[in-house]
């Protein structure tokens, strides 16, 4: 599966990871600790939704395309960073999101391999004390940059899915999180496309012993073609407190707006291993 993101920022799969992201972000600003993010597949931080990758393919359409009048409800609050960010115009990319809702005493770290996506990732926040860029390997980082020292943050591993054996990185990712930064949410993204992929994901995470997981998932088609994207998900270790019902509710809300009444569509938000 190529994802390189220019073609599909703002579809509905940007739609439940962005979603899904802030409220967890949220989450993270209920208390006055500082607290860090980690961004292992950052991209550029932003785009053009006019720009030709966008055009050509015009994904955003039948995502946050029909969210932009939404008002009130579980998608309100991203809704609005996106229109604040220029939606329809533009698209903010996951570090523009989480840098919206940084407080002073907060920071992130952005990881980017790709040297044009990292030089305008770069340029982005080149005068922003807060954001530190890096043109490293995402899953490399996730050794050098952790622990944070705040003992507070998350982690967010978005990986293309361009290459054989992302769940499998995942799954080592998560045990290795584990074991350094014990209780920290960490929230990784992945295509559904058929089935037995994500059984042998989630199967593979309760096989390592790993504790406290949930999956958000959201199909606007059955998921049972190998060749087409046909929903994503978001796992989360060491949600917080309400993530549950609140994912749900967001789940809920963009089914209903971005579903297509094809048979098979829905959503599930369910708990893979216990506290």
């Amino acid at each position: 599966m190529n994802y390189r993101h220019a073609f599909h920022a703002g579809n509905a799969a940007d739609c439940l990871k962005h979603a899904l992201l802030v409220r967890l972000l949220q989450a993270l600003s209920a208390k006055p600790a500082p607290f860090a993010v980690l961004d292992t597949h950052a991209g550029t931080g932003g785009y053009e939704l006019a720009a030709p990758e966008a055009e050509r393919t015009g994904e955003w359409r039948a995502g946050i395309g029909r969210l932009l009048d939404v008002a009130e409800g579980p998608l309100a609050d991203y809704v609005a960073l996106c229109r604040g960010f220029g939606a329809p115009a533009r698209y903010p990319g996951s570090p523009a999101l989480t840098r919206a809702l940084l407080r002073p005493q907060d920071r992130l770290m952005a990881c980017e391999l790709h040297p044009e996506d990292h030089a305008q990732l770069r340029a982005r926040f080149r005068s922003d004390p807060q954001v530190a860029v890096h043109r490293r390997d995402g899953w490399e980082a996730l050794r050098a940059l952790t622990p944070f020292p705040e003992k507070r943050g998350l982690i967010l591993i978005d990986p293309p899915f361009e290459q054989e054996g992302e769940f499998d990185r995942m799954t080592d990712a998560l045990a290795l999180l584990a074991k350094r930064c014990r209780g920290l949410p960490v929230a990784c993204w992945y295509p559904v496309k058929h089935r037995a992929p994500i059984r042998a994901f989630h199967h593979a995470l309760q096989a390592a012993g790993l504790r406290d997981l949930v999956a958000a998932e959201l199909w606007l088609r059955e998921p049972v073609a190998a060749d087409r994207l046909n929903g994503s998900g978001l796992l989360v270790a060491n949600p917080p407190f309400r993530f549950e019902a609140e994912g749900s509710a967001i789940l809920a809300a963009l089914l209903e707006r971005l579903g297509l009444g094809e048979a098979g569509q829905g959503w599930a938000m369910t708990r893979l291993a216990e506290e």
